[in-house]
């Protein structure tokens, strides 16, 4: 099942075609996908650039095409002589800020064409490397598969948007001189969303339960809590006082602004002396 196909089994359990999500999921993941729907479909662009958790298992001793279990393999290399503290070394070099190159099966374009899409028509692709935050990857389990010539690495990823965990095994298995992909993912958090939250869609089919507005925002932006006066006027999209003035909030962060019966009202950025609204929610 891919990510699209989740979004049409909601538009139909929802009744509403205004639908969408918030970062894509790999067909062989598993875990959250934030789904926003009518209103909330706004705050998805704000909630995709936001770190993300992955467990998964790395496979040292093949590669294959994808950099996961989903392509064909295209090389074997006995893993038997790696230790568990190569593996350690290795893993410590792919913490922090690294430089990474995406997967070449991967939706990024390339001269107009997505990149696996060129790789299916038989192209060679090379895809530039772009800043990634490694926060955290620690390993949970080494086991030693097939008298020891296959290692399986369970781990823990905490990364930047944008960080591919399939070119973290293949670098790691490069790393290494045995080769490396991704054999299991599954995303445990987007953000302040946690896999405890999560419904499944057969649970959804059940009762049809959602995150409320308020409290999906109020998780992940800054609060600040508006007088009537100042919710009316940015119902209008008039400015107010700064947030700056009343809470500690960095420059050009986004903060929410809740009416004073806790109804959403409008997402404010600080433009000098004033709170400028970038999406309003409360109709005029």
């Amino acid at each position: 099942m891919t990510s699209h196909d989740v979004v049409g089994r909601i538009r139909r359990l929802a009744g509403t075609r205004k639908v969408g999500h918030a970062g894509t999921l790999d067909p062989m993941a598993t875990g959250v996908l934030v789904i926003g729907i009518n209103k909330a479909t706004r705050l998805l662009t704000y909630i995709v650039g936001h770190d993300k958790t992955y467990t998964a298992t790395i496979r040292l001793g093949q590669s294959t095409v994808t950099d996961d279990a989903e392509g064909d393999i295209v090389s074997e290399r006995i893993a038997a002589a790696v230790t568990d503290e190569d593996i350690e070394r290795e893993v410590a070099k792919l913490r922090g800020e690294i430089q990474q190159v995406p997967s070449q099966v991967s939706a990024i374009k390339v001269d107009g064409k997505r990149s696996y899409a060129r790789v299916r028509a038989g192209e060679q692709v090379e895809l530039k490397s772009r800043p990634v935050t490694i926060k955290r990857f620690d390993i949970h389990e080494i086991r030693r598969e097939n008298g020891g010539k296959i290692l399986d690495v369970d781990v823990t990823v905490s990364c930047t948007s944008g960080t591919y965990i399939r070119a973290l095994a293949r670098d790691l298995g490069e790393a290494l001189n045995v080769g490396g992909h991704l054999t299991a993912l599954r995303r445990t958090e987007v953000g302040p969303y946690k896999i405890k939250l999560t419904r499944t869609l057969e649970q959804l089919a059940q009762e049809f339960e959602i995150l409320p507005l308020e409290k999906a925002a109020a998780a992940i932006f800054p609060n600040r809590t508006v007088s009537v006066d100042e919710a009316v006027e940015l119902s209008f999209g008039r400015p107010i006082a700064a947030s700056a003035k009343t809470m500690d909030v960095p420059a050009g962060e986004p903060v929410a602004a809740f009416a004073p019966n806790g109804v959403l009202v409008a997402l404010l950025e600080d433009k000098g002396d004033k709170a400028r609204t970038t999406l309003v929610f409360t109709a005029k």
